[in-house]
């Protein structure tokens, strides 16, 4: 997969640059994992965020940097910060822009903002930060609450983009 896209600022509440923006990582960070939250009330977000969190040294490990994305006010996503210590970014997409410029799934529209069932879906997006300008190397979108790559598979996805040559955009 190879698709160009443009930066984005959001608050972060979590470690790292606040506001939060690809171009403000150091170098040496070659791949960042977007996991595009559903929202504040998400049990199974929740369980993910705390799961990336127990293994933060393996993203580490594949020179990548996990941020997870959630739709919501700063001061949600604060609460999730002062009950779960993220070990990475943490944002804040209040207006869910970020999300719809990666085409997180979202399921009936404006029935989504009524129902939790009916509302935005997870997403992970895996980008490539070795190609000027930054590329995206992985995207899955789910289908379901339930329906999201585990982290085992993300970090294998990242150890094969991280063997393989950058993507060429000339």
């Amino acid at each position: 997969m190879s698709t160009q896209l443009t930066d984005f600022s959001l608050p972060n509440v979590a470690t790292g640059p606040d506001p939060f923006s690809i171009s403000t990582l150091p170098d040496g960070i070659d791949f960042v994992v977007l996991f595009f939250q559903r929202d504040h009330y998400c049990t199974n977000c929740r369980k993910q965020v705390q799961a990336i969190a127990e293994q933060i040294d393996d993203f580490h490990d594949q020179d990548a940097e996990p941020v997870s994305i959630v739709p919501e006010p700063v001061e949600r996503v604060e609460e999730w910060q002062s009950k779960y210590d993220l070990p990475y970014p943490l944002l804040a997409d209040p207006a869910a822009e970020t999300g719809d410029v990666y085409d997180q799934p979202v399921r009936f529209g404006i029935l989504g903002r009524f129902s939790d069932f009916f509302g935005r879906m997870p997403a992970v997006v895996i980008l490539d930060r070795r190609s000027s300008p930054v590329e995206i190397g992985y995207s899955y979108k789910g289908s379901s609450t339930f329906d999201r790559p585990d982290i085992e598979t993300l970090l294998t996805e990242l150890e094969s983009l991280h063997t393989s040559a950058p993507i060429d955009t000339a």
